[in-house]
């Protein structure tokens, strides 16, 4: 019986949510994604068949729209998965108030909707890389692709990027931000999450998955039958945009 009834993957942009949502999804532990990432809720509205008037942020929307992401997020088993990057974790709380208002905030108004949660926060040590990561598929439009390069997840026609010294920067001061605003929640609200780290679980995604099977009370002894269908796209481009960005940045 598992330990939990949900589980949520706290992370940032460009950290391998995608591959641990995969990983957890083929391993019949729900079916997580991003259902409260604000540019995305009309979208997935649509495609989970729940209508609205225009008003995204009523309390009757919210209901059906909460119940809706539940049932697709539990993928047919009985554990809800998500993943909320930190940007979004504001939104949903609000939205979550609406229909649990006296349930307080943070933990325990989550825990309302979702029942007992296992927290998982997923980072990445290498802030540079992951801005990299990030900025060249903004430019590009080329989010994910499969292990053997084919494309796999792609949001605009090919575009090449190019180097963006600013904009790294920029990127690397937000992500560090909200690693940090991440850490400071979990201490608000008492929370222990099992912490994973980008390095680890590309270099051994069934062994993360295993950690977070066995966090959730659930068999693990079978992850290695699941194939890893997803690659990285990190390149010796991006690689030399870091050691670039470092130079500039030390004035080297």
């Amino acid at each position: 019986m598992p330990s939990y009834q949900s589980y949520i993957i706290c992370g940032t942009p460009r950290s391998g949510s995608t591959l641990l949502c995969y990983l957890l999804e083929h391993a019949g532990c729900g079916q997580p994604d991003s259902y409260f990432r604000r540019q995305s809720i009309m979208g997935l509205a649509r495609d989970l068949g729940v209508t609205h008037d225009g008003d995204l942020h009523s309390t009757e929307f919210s209901r059906r729209y909460v119940d809706a992401v539940i049932r697709e997020g539990r993928g047919g088993t009985g554990i809800f998965g998500l993943r909320v990057m930190y940007e979004n974790l504001g939104e949903m709380c609000e939205r979550l108030a609406l229909l649990h208002p006296d349930a307080g905030s943070g933990r325990a108004l989550i825990e309302a909707a979702f029942g007992r949660v296992l927290y998982i926060y997923l980072s990445r040590e290498d802030k540079i890389a992951q801005a990299i990561s990030l900025m060249k598929a903004e430019q590009s439009g080329l989010w994910h692709i499969t292990r053997d390069g084919g494309e796999l997840e792609r949001t605009q026609s090919h575009l090449e990027p190019h180097y963006d010294g600013q904009r790294i920067g920029e990127i690397v001061r937000e992500l560090e931000h909200d690693d940090a605003a991440w850490r400071a929640w979990f201490k608000t609200f008492g929370i222990d999450p099992l912490p994973l780290t980008y390095n680890g679980l590309s270099g051994d995604p069934h062994g993360g998955l295993a950690r977070v099977l066995d966090a959730h009370g659930m068999d693990s002894s079978n992850v290695s039958s699941i194939p890893i269908t997803t690659g990285k796209l990190a390149d010796r481009q991006s690689q030399d945009w870091s050691a670039r960005f470092k130079a500039e940045s030390t004035g080297a």
